[in-house]
């Protein structure tokens, strides 16, 4: 009997283990993949390969969950209004806003939606949020942001699987999902006067990382119209951007992270990662 759970025991820990790792890989690429945008996307004529190739990895739908893009709007006084739209490679496009109430206060309106359409898999996702929250400026010629910032929101994603023996269709599976979300979140933001150089003019560049904490109920859970019994996890989310400041109003906006889900289970799992490129646009903002 001791044997038997002392294999039981073993076995559970390498799974853990081997899940670590593969997050931990996916963390360090796309940190890397980030630095490497600043410092060499003005002289290697390769990085857009290597950044294609990363994607590759870093994108999936092995999970009924794709986190969307966080917000980080940078705001730092009262009227400033940001917005921006992402998409990845996998097709999962985001747009946030965020509008400064006062010096200290903001709110922000999130939304996502994806459809990836193959031959053995459809997935469908659409995810919408609001929040609020505090921001401050500090540091050398107020150059930094922090920013704390809480919200709800409600999403749907559908998958269906088919399979297929000589394209004759053998059996089709459709799974729908309701879910609620409640996130918390960390924006840290270094501006930059001096940054990239391209065709003989500076182009500024913000630096940024965002910490964000989400938890996800499922609300209905069915599987050819049959309700299955729901989940919950929580997911740690840590994300990097760099912005590339095009002018008063406009930034290139690139993003990469992860998430990591805390419990274990069988359909809100961690298997999807955050890879976006897009443009952020801030109006009233003078730095």
């Amino acid at each position: 009997m001791y044997m038997l759970y002392f294999v039981v025991g073993s076995y559970n820990l390498k799974i853990a283990l081997s899940n670590f790792y593969v997050y931990a890989i996916r963390w360090f690429l796309g940190r890397l993949s980030t630095m490497l945008l600043c410092n060499f996307f003005a002289t290697q004529k390769t990085y857009l390969f290597f950044v294609f190739f990363i994607s590759l990895f870093l994108c999936g739908c092995s999970s009924m969950y794709m986190p969307n893009v966080p917000n980080a709007s940078m705001l730092s006084k009262k009227g400033e209004l940001h917005a921006g739209a992402h998409v990845s490679l996998s097709g999962n496009a985001s747009v946030n806003t965020a509008y400064a109430v006062n010096n200290h206060f903001g709110l922000m309106l999130n939304a996502s939606s994806m459809y990836k359409n193959k031959h053995k898999k459809d997935f469908r996702q659409n995810l919408i949020e609001i929040g609020a929250g505090y921001f401050t400026t500090f540091g050398p010629d107020n150059s930094r942001i922090l920013e704390i910032f809480a919200g709800v929101g409600n999403g749907s994603t559908q998958r269906n699987f088919r399979e297929y023996k000589n394209d004759v269709l053998l059996s089709a599976v459709n799974e729908d999902f309701n879910f609620n979300k409640s996130f918390f979140q960390v924006n840290y933001t270094s501006k930059k006067k001096k940054g990239l150089k391209l065709f003989g003019k500076n182009y500024p560049v913000n630096y940024g990382t965002v910490l964000r904490v989400s938890y996800l109920a499922i609300e209905r859970f069915s599987k050819n119209g049959i309700l299955q019994p729901t989940e919950d996890n929580i997911f740690l989310e840590p994300v990097f951007f760099t912005r590339l400041k095009l002018n008063k109003v406009f930034q290139m906006q690139y993003t990469s992270g992860s998430n990591f889900g805390l419990r274990s289970r069988k359909f809100l799992t961690a298997g999807n990662t955050v890879f976006t490129i897009g443009l952020a646009i801030n109006i009233g903002n003078l730095y």
